[in-house]
């Protein structure tokens, strides 16, 4: 008899939690029909916390984050009302929202995977094969621009270790000079040094009983002088010359008288 009221009371319990949870859901609805989500969400939270696997609580409470645009929030809400739905329609309609949510944070992975199962629940709905192929696509070139970026990454890094070595090759080539002009100079500071050659320019270095040598284009005090005695020579023999032509006279012209 103890055992019999307990249960008794425990299901009395349990109804007037569900009533209250199917109340909040009502009165959920109330406020998302006048789009007054933030409030909708509050009541169906209410109505998952007297009946916490309620699908239809969770369904609606994704809905309402769905339209404030709280994405990220409303993935758990479809995933707890596809697992806890016990008809396919209501799992396909889930998993449909799912992949819209998912669609709206760029997973397009999961927005495919999510498709797929509303598919399996409710293979005629046009609309989530529609998106399917939107999400597949996008999942594709996903791909391929990854794939682009790890090739262009790739190449950046090659060309990065060619102009590495080649800057390594410049350093190298850079120090052997300097390393060969430096011993060109050492060499060269040498003979300026140790094996200085003499200067002929240097006085020190001349022969003391040397006579000195005229230098190009420069004439000797002796050649001078005679030169001198050569014109004076040659001017008087022209002026000796010019005095005797004098002496002749010139030519008259004789005119005629016919």
């Amino acid at each position: 008899m103890f055992l019999s009221s307990t249960n008794t009371l425990a299901q009395k319990d349990s109804l007037a939690l569900q009533r209250k949870a199917r109340s909040m859901v009502r009165n959920g609805n109330q406020l998302y029909e006048q789009k007054q989500y933030t409030d909708a969400s509050v009541a169906y939270k209410k109505a998952l916390e007297s009946s916490a696997n309620y699908d239809k609580a969770s369904y609606n409470l994704g809905n309402a984050m769905y339209q404030n645009k709280n994405y990220k929030e409303a993935v758990p809400q479809y995933e707890l009302s596809a697992k806890t739905a016990t008809d396919k329609f209501t799992k396909a309609e889930a998993y449909h929202n799912l992949g819209n949510s998912m669609m709206e944070t760029k997973n397009f992975q999961g927005a495919v995977d999510a498709y797929k199962n509303s598919l399996r629940n409710n293979p005629n709905d046009d609309e989530t094969r529609y998106n399917l192929a939107v999400a597949q696509k996008l999942l594709d070139k996903e791909k391929q621009d990854q794939k682009d970026d790890k090739n262009k990454d790739k190449k950046d890094n090659k060309d990065q270790d060619k102009k590495d070595k080649d800057d390594q090759n410049k350093d190298k080539n850079k120090d052997k000079k300097d390393g060969d002009d430096k011993d060109k100079k050492d060499d060269k500071d040498k003979d300026g040094e140790g094996n200085k050659k003499p200067d002929p320019k240097n006085d020190d270095n001349k022969d003391p009983n040397e006579k000195p040598k005229p230098q190009k284009g420069k004439m000797s005090p002796q050649q001078i002088k005679q030169l001198l005695e050569s014109l004076n020579n040659e001017e008087k023999k022209t002026q000796k010359k010019m005095n005797a032509e004098k002496g002749k006279g010139e030519k008259v012209k004789q005119e005629k008288d016919w």
